[in-house]
């Protein structure tokens, strides 16, 4: 199987709320996985694919960051790509990331 994705991976359930296009009320989820260019939310409802969405990460800090909805698969969730996010926030998400794979790695030992 052929890796298609630019960044690793890493099983994290971090807190998150999701803010659609369209939709005045947030929706407070979490992640399953993280990586720097997107997610993965568990949502019995999901959202379609194309779906613009708002997004308040809680990674160390709130990282506000605009994404897209690339996966829909009924009844289990989305896969979300990040479109945009400000610098200090990608740095700070690189940082939590590389901490959380260093514990990860930690505990797999």
């Amino acid at each position: 199987m052929i890796e298609r994705r630019k960044h690793p991976r890493f099983k994290l359930n971090v807190p998150v709320e999701v803010h659609a296009e369209g939709s005045t009320a947030p929706l407070h989820c979490a992640t399953s996985d993280l990586s720097l260019g997107g997610c993965y939310i568990e949502s019995m409802y999901p959202f379609p694919a194309g779906t613009h969405l708002e997004l308040k990460l809680e990674a160390g800090d709130t990282l506000l960051i605009s994404a897209k909805v690339v996966t829909s698969d009924p009844q289990f969730g989305n896969g979300i790509h990040f479109e945009r996010m400000l610098p200090e926030d990608e740095v700070t998400l690189a940082k939590f990331l590389e901490k959380s794979g260093h514990m990860e790695l930690a505990h797999k030992a």
